[in-house]
C-alpha cells in the first residue's frame, strides 16, 4: 500500500507525463486529467498547473527536437521542400513567425508549429520561453475557468 503523501506525488507525476505525451504527436488530452485532480482537495492547484505546464512544454520540446532531426534529410528526394526554400522560410519564420510559438498549445496545429520551428532551427532561447508562456497561460485559464464554474 502506498502512503497518502506518496500517492499525491505519483498523481503529480501522472499529470506531468500525460501533459508531456499530450504535447507530442500522440493524440491525448491532458485537460481532463488536470481537471480531475484539481477537484481533489488534497492536491495543490499551483503544483498541478506547474507540472502540467512543464510536462506540456517538454513535450513541445520533443517535437522541436524531431524537427531538428528531420533537417538531416532535407537533401533526400522525399523531403517536402528544397534546401533553398527551407532557408528562406527559416529566415522569415525566425524573424516574424517566432511569436506563433505562443500558440503551440492549440490541438493538432500546435504540434506542427513546434515541429516546424525545429525544422527552421529556431533558437531554443526563443522556443522554450514562448512555448512555456503559451502553455502555462492555457492551463491557468483552464483551472481558473473550472474555479469560476464550481464556485458556490
Amino acid at each position: 500500500m502506498i502512503a497518502a503523501g506518496r500517492e499525491v506525488e505519483l498523481d503529480y507525476l501522472l499529470v506531468f507525463f500525460v501533459s508531456f505525451l499530450s504535447a507530442t504527436i500522440l493524440p491525448l488530452g491532458s485537460e481532463g486529467v488536470l481537471l480531475y485532480y484539481a477537484n481533489d482537495a488534497t492536491m495543490s492547484v499551483f503544483f498541478l498547473w506547474l507540472w502540467a505546464s512543464l510536462g506540456n512544454t517538454l513535450g513541445g520540446l520533443t517535437n522541436w527536437l524531431l524537427g531538428l532531426y528531420l533537417v538531416r534529410y532535407e537533401h533526400k528526394k522525399w523531403f517536402p521542400i528544397s534546401v533553398q526554400t527551407r532557408i528562406k522560410a527559416e529566415r522569415v519564420f525566425n524573424r516574424y513567425g517566432v511569436w506563433s510559438l505562443l500558440f503551440t498549445w492549440l490541438p493538432v496545429v500546435g504540434d506542427g508549429i513546434a515541429l516546424v520551428s525545429g525544422v527552421f532551427r529556431t533558437p531554443i532561447w526563443y522556443f522554450l520561453p514562448l512555448v512555456l508562456i503559451g502553455k502555462a497561460a492555457r492551463y491557468a485559464l483552464i483551472l481558473w475557468g473550472q474555479h469560476l464554474l464550481l464556485m458556490p
